[in-house]
């Protein structure tokens, strides 16, 4: 259901003097309740569709696997990481022919510009707070991501 469906939805329950409006489809739920002193409240549910699932037996771990160790865990925090300012689609190019913005080793100055993030159809193009050296990239290409989600670890030194 669009936005504008909704708002329309909202504006037909509002004039008809209905005090609670219920519609349900595959994926929405919808609930308008309205009274006198206040305007029309929207609650949306998503429907959880039960699907069927898969559950895999534990592997047993080879004694030969190295063991991770807690050096990666002191090493991160010397590093600076840069982060989603919004939510939308993380891309590493400007377009599908265009060599990607950064590489891990990729040296940066402030105001390079690292990402694109598409957001409602708009790209906008995230740029660098600081100066350094690329060390990894979080996110993989065409990814959603979240505010504040930890897009690249930079090594300011």
């Amino acid at each position: 259901m669009k936005i504008k469906e909704i708002q329309n939805l909202i504006k037909f329950v509002a004039k008809s003097g209905a005090s609670e409006v219920s519609l349900e489809m595959e994926d929405v739920k919808i609930t308008i309740k309205t009274s006198d002193s206040t305007k029309p409240v929207v609650v949306h549910e998503p429907v959880v569709i039960p699907q069927k699932q898969v559950v895999q037996a534990p592997q047993p771990s080879s004694p030969a696997e190295p063991t991770p160790s807690n050096n990666s865990v002191e090493d991160d925090s010397k590093f600076v990481t840069i982060k989603s300012p919004i939510i939308g689609t993380f891309y590493r190019k400007p377009s599908p022919d265009k060599p990607n913005f950064v590489e891990v080793g990729d040296t940066i100055s402030e105001g390079s510009v690292l990402c694109v993030i598409e957001a409602m159809k708009l790209f906008n193009d995230i740029e660098s707070e600081v100066s350094g050296k690329i060390v990894k990239i979080l996110v993989d290409d065409s990814s959603p991501v979240e505010f504040d989600q930890p897009l690249f670890l930079v090594d300011p030194s």
